[in-house]
């Protein structure tokens, strides 16, 4: 297909995607004052958790569906272009520290790769050749999860993807923001949040940027919630590595415990600074070797290590 083609179709299907529409309500923003324009952003914004709450059995349905992969050993891949694939890039890259995972457990490949985080390269989104060689590159296979992000629901790189990594057996996740998209075709779960258009039309990386941050929030975090690596609301998988988090381990082993400070200090730094080492050893009255080999026997899930008493 020549480049003159590719390029009409592109134009056609754009033009019926509501993200890329001008919504004539903003028809006039260049002449508001500031705080006028402002309000009027927040207004936009405070539509997306609604069209967020509209999908959220789908988002729900995908969610449980990566936890059980991953339970199982398998692995989690983000996959985008522009800020839907930095904003992926993001949000993998928070989960080692909030949540101790290996960082080989959840990534983000983004189109035209390292250099695309901190600014456009241009015309690699358009790359599906590119999408799907990636997905061979990560190895992906039955075992593993690739969610795939585009808010037109149609970009090349992550559409190819999703397919070459259905073919492999993955699991596949649309996440878009249009209704009927490629994407959504490609994946087995789609989820489409219909944010309609932008104040600043075509701009997605404002209402479909937000609502795609929304879900990667919940994508991640309750799929750390479901493989044990919350207890109640506290992140006791976290990786204490200054004196911010030292400081927030402290104080939720004593919550958790009811410990005082020198004896919740005392344990994290005889369990190595893990805190859910510190709080068997704590609830139990057991040293740290122990702690650790309940922790084990429950797969790392503190509430079956307290039950195992």
């Amino acid at each position: 297909m020549s480049e003159t083609t590719e390029r009409l179709r592109a134009r056609t299907q754009l033009a019926t995607l509501a993200t890329e529409q001008a919504d004539p309500r903003y028809a006039g923003i260049e002449a508001l004052a500031t705080l006028d324009l402002a309000r009027t952003m927040n207004e936009a914004d405070a539509s997306v958790a609604a069209a967020v709450a509209a999908v959220l059995p789908d988002v729900a349905a995908a969610i449980d569906a990566v936890a059980e992969r991953l339970a199982k050993g398998g692995r989690l891949r983000y996959v985008g272009a522009g800020t839907a694939g930095r904003m992926a890039v993001m949000d993998a890259a928070e989960c080692p520290p909030t949540f101790s995972t290996d960082p080989e457990l959840v990534k983000a490949i983004l189109a035209g790769g390292r250099a695309a985080e901190g600014g456009a390269v241009e015309g690699t989104e358009d790359d599906a050749a590119a999408g799907a060689a990636a997905m061979a590159a990560e190895d992906i296979g039955p075992a593993d999860a690739v969610v795939g992000l585009a808010a037109s629901g149609r970009t090349p790189f992550v559409v190819a993807a999703v397919e070459e990594a259905r073919r492999r057996g993955a699991l596949t996740v649309g996440l878009s923001c249009n209704a009927g998209t490629l994407l959504s075709a490609a994946a087995e779960h789609r989820i489409e949040v219909e944010v309609g258009p932008e104040v600043v039309a075509g701009s997605t990386r404002l209402k479909s940027g937000t609502a795609q941050k929304f879900v990667l929030n919940m994508i991640s975090t309750i799929t750390m919630v479901r493989l044990g690596k919350v207890y109640r609301n506290y992140m006791v998988d976290m990786r204490v590595a200054n004196s911010k988090l030292a400081a927030r381990a402290v104080r939720m082993i004593r919550e958790i415990t009811g410990a005082d400070a020198e004896a919740a200090e005392a344990a994290l730094a005889a369990s190595g600074e893990h805190v859910k080492t510190a709080v068997v050893m704590l609830e139990l009255g057991v040293e740290a070797a122990e702690a650790k080999a309940r922790l084990e026997a429950a797969e790392g899930r503190l509430s079956g290590a307290l039950k195992a008493a």
